[in-house]
C-alpha cells in the first residue's frame, strides 16, 4: 500500500527545536486532520513532508523512496499554502490569477483545467486580479483551486477556509468529499476550525509543542472521550482509575475530560452528568493552557 513514512523527524531554528522527533505514517485514501495550536509545528511539519523545507535530521519518503529532491517523489505531492511564502518565490505576490494558475497547471502534470474553470467560476474569481490585490478569502479560494485541480495523490492544505464565509467553506469541504470519493486521494488538512471540519477527518492528527500527541481514527476517539461533571467531590469519585485531561470548575461544581482506555466504561453509579465530547473540546483538553 502506498504511504508516507516520516522517520524522527527533528527541526531547529537556532536554539529552538520546532519539531522533536516525528514518526508518523500517512496511507493513501484517507482525508487526515492535522490540528494543533498557534506554534505547534504543523506548517513546519508540512513543508519538510513535501520538500520545501529540509529536515534538521530524519527522513521523509513515500513508498520507500526519499521525498528530498525526487522528482517522480514530488510529482505525487501538492501542498497548498498561504501565497506569500509559496513554491513560486517571492514574486507570486504581483503575479496575476491567471498567470499563477497557468504556472500551477505547468508544475503539476495531472492538473485538470476543466476542474479549475468550474471552481474558478463557482467562487466568482477575477483572475484578472494580481495576487497582492486580493483578499483573505480570495487567496484561500485560489489555494483550494490549486490543491483540488491539482490531482496529486497527496495533497496538503494548510489552512484552506481562512477568510471564506460559511456558504464557501461548505462548498469547499462538499467538494473535497466528493473529490475524495471519485478518487481516493489522500488529503491531509491543517486548520483551527475544528468542528466544523471534524465529520471530514477520517483520522486525526494532535501535534503539541513540536510532538505527534495522538494519531487515532477520529470516530473511534471521539466514541472515548466524555465530559463528567457535577459536584467536584462526586466528579472526582467517579473519575478516579480514568485518564483525566482540562478540569473546568465553576463554585462547588467542575467538569473533567475523560479518555476511556480498552475495556474501560463511564463512571457508574455516581450522581453525575456524563456527556460525550466533540473533537474542537476535546483538543481544547488535550492541548489547551495549562492552568
Amino acid at each position: 500500500m502506498s504511504e508516507i513514512k516520516c522517520s524522527n523527524i527533528c527541526k531547529t531554528y537556532g536554539k529552538k527545536q520546532v519539531l522533536d522527533h516525528i514518526n508518523l505514517t500517512l496511507e493513501k485514501g484517507k482525508i487526515y486532520g492535522l490540528i494543533g495550536r498557534n506554534g505547534a509545528g504543523k506548517t513546519t511539519l508540512l513543508s519538510i513532508i513535501t520538500a520545501q523545507n529540509p529536515a534538521t535530521s530524519g527522513t521523509v519518503t513515500i513508498d520507500g523512496q526519499p521525498v528530498w529532491e525526487n522528482h517522480e517523489a514530488l510529482s505525487k505531492i501538492c501542498f497548498s499554502r498561504e501565497l506569500s511564502i509559496n513554491l513560486y518565490g517571492s514574486g507570486v505576490s504581483s503575479m496575476k490569477v491567471k498567470d499563477y494558475l497557468k504556472n500551477a497547471a505547468y508544475y503539476y502534470e495531472n492538473w485538470d483545467q476543466a476542474y479549475a474553470d468550474e471552481l474558478i467560476q463557482k467562487f466568482e474569481l477575477d483572475t484578472k486580479k494580481r495576487i497582492n490585490k486580493l483578499s483573505k478569502g480570495m487567496l484561500s479560494m485560489v489555494t483550494i483551486i490549486v490543491a483540488l485541480a491539482s490531482k496529486a495523490e497527496y495533497t496538503f492544505l494548510d489552512e484552506p477556509v481562512a477568510g471564506l464565509d460559511v456558504v464557501m467553506r461548505d462548498y469547499f469541504y462538499r467538494k473535497l468529499l466528493e473529490e475524495y470519493t471519485e478518487t481516493g486521494r489522500t488529503f491531509v488538512i491543517s486548520t483551527h476550525i475544528i468542528e466544523e471540519a471534524a465529520d471530514l477527518m477520517e483520522e486525526v492528527i494532535m501535534i503539541k509543542d513540536g510532538k505527534v500527541l495522538l494519531k487515532e481514527n477520529t470516530q473511534e476517539l471521539l466514541d472515548r472521550a466524555y465530559c463528567v461533571s457535577g459536584l467536584a467531590e462526586t466528579v472526582d469519585q467517579a473519575v478516579a482509575g480514568y485518564e483525566k485531561h482540562h478540569e473546568e470548575r465553576m463554585g462547588r461544581s467542575k467538569g473533567v475530560t475523560i479518555l476511556l482506555k480498552d475495556g474501560q466504561k463511564t463512571p457508574q453509579g455516581h450522581d453525575v452528568t456524563i456527556q460525550p465530547v466533540g473533537l474542537e473540546k476535546l483538543f481544547v483538553a488535550l492541548c489547551g493552557m495549562d492552568e
